[in-house]
């Protein structure tokens, strides 16, 4: 992240009413365009899902918790709290 000095980027009235709030301090300002949700751009949200799905999919059709976990190498309640949700 960038630091910046206000007086460079803020019209003299704008600056002088935020002096009033916090005059020598560092204010962060957020981007205001939406925030992406977690793993979005990586691809690991839908990488999950799928998965999850497969893992439904599959104790549905007679796959018992502990196969999954052994198969996923993930703990039997993490498979059960996909499972049920």
């Amino acid at each position: 992240m960038k630091c910046r000095n206000a007086s460079d980027i803020l019209p003299d009235e704008l600056l002088k009413e935020l002096q009033k709030y916090v005059s020598g301090e560092t204010l962060y300002v957020p981007s205001d365009k939406e925030r992406k949700k977690w793993g979005a751009d990586s691809g690991a949200r839908k990488f999950y899902a799928q998965r999850n799905d497969e893992i439904r999919y599959k104790f549905f059709h007679k796959v018992s918790i502990e196969q999954l976990a052994e198969e996923y190498c993930l703990s039997t309640e993490t498979i059960r709290k996909i499972v049920y949700k």
